[in-house]
């Protein structure tokens, strides 16, 4: 992860489903539905004055990490997550492997 998001908090917003993380007074957040102990990730948003900085990548990874230290499994609905996880197969543990697109992370 980038250092300028580590020590940037992640937030687990119950009410709007989504957890998000703040930069330079911009949110970026990942849409989540949650079943028992598996967060369903369907949907990644970065805005437009953080592109190339890496606030995408890093609330995923920041997603991942609470989920891992929280005992969920994920499904990486969001093309981004997936991607994400494809490039990082160390995160594939996190992922329930009954999900439909297991095999090819």
């Amino acid at each position: 992860m980038n250092a300028e998001f580590e020590s940037i908090p992640l937030i687990k917003n119950d009410a709007a489903k989504r957890f998000e993380m703040e930069v330079d007074g911009h949110l970026a957040f990942i849409n989540y539905g949650e079943y028992e102990s598996q967060l369903a990730l369907v949907h990644t948003e970065s805005p437009v004055a953080l592109a190339g900085r890496g606030a995408g990548s890093a609330i995923v990874e920041k997603t991942l990490k609470w989920a891992k230290e929280n005992d969920y499994t994920i499904l990486p609905y969001c093309p981004f997550v997936f991607t994400y996880i494809k490039r990082h197969p160390e995160w594939k543990d996190v992922v329930n492997p009954e999900f439909p697109g297991y095999a090819a992370l």
